[in-house]
This record gives structure tokens, C-alpha cells and sequence, in this order.
């Protein structure tokens, strides 16, 4: 994993972190990894952290792991990620403003035909 993606990832699970409250302890006490681990991880320490432990961090945090694979620039077969995370993982160079522009539009127009823009339950057919 690239420096760009390394620190996409350690912002978005430090992020969710503080939106849920949650101090690192308790997030390493949910995910049954090191609370060393989950800051190291944020701050960019662990470049390649291993899928289960994305795995483990994703259900700690209440994330949606083809999110959280898709920042980290894992392949995994099954699901795409959201528009967001792809969004910041394939145009990474742009702008932190250019990237919230388009998630906005992304989402009037999504609203606007009656879509749900964090997309299909899992299960359900993408046609």
C-alpha cells in the first residue's frame, strides 16, 4: 500500500473512531487485536495491515469492509466498494474539496431517483 493510501485508511478508521466514541482500546478490545496496532495503524505505522485485521477493525467499527479494502487498495472479489471510498482511492491526487464536491452531487442525484447511495443490501441483484 502506497503512502496516500496508508493514510487515507488510518483517517477514516481514526474518524469513525471518534464518531462512535470509541477510544482505541476498546476499538483493539472489540476487533481482539492490540490497541498499539489500532494507533499504529492510524497513524500510518503499519503500511500492509492484514486483511483480517481490516477484517476485524471493519465489524469493530461498524464499516463496510469492501470500504475499507478499497482504501487500503485490496482486491476482494465479492461486492464493490461504495462510491466514497472508491472515489478516494481511485482519484487520490484530487483535491480533499473536488472529492467532497463530487460525493455531494453523487448524492442529490442519487436522492433525487429514489436510490440508496450507500448501495445495495448485500444480496440484492446491482440491476
Amino acid at each position: 500500500m502506497d503512502g496516500k493510501r496508508t493514510e487515507a485508511l488510518g483517517k477514516l478508521l481514526k474518524e469513525r473512531r471518534h464518531e462512535l466514541g470509541f477510544s482505541a482500546k476498546e476499538v483493539a478490545d472489540r476487533a481482539g487485536i492490540a490497541d498499539s496496532n489500532v494507533l499504529r495503524i492510524e497513524q500510518g505505522a503499519i503500511a500492509n495491515p492484514r486483511p483480517e485485521t481490516l477484517k476485524s477493525l471493519a465489524d469493530a467499527l461498524r464499516l463496510d469492509l469492501s470500504d475499507l479494502y478499497a482504501t487500503a487498495g485490496y482486491v476482494q472479489p465479492e461486492g464493490l466498494p461504495n462510491f466514497a471510498p472508491y472515489l478516494r482511492s481511485k482519484y487520490a491526487d484530487l483535491p480533499a474539496s473536488a472529492k467532497r464536491e463530487l460525493e455531494d452531487s453523487f448524492n442529490r442525484i442519487a436522492a433525487k431517483h429514489g436510490y440508496d447511495a450507500n448501495g445495495p443490501a448485500p444480496g440484492q441483484d446491482e440491476n
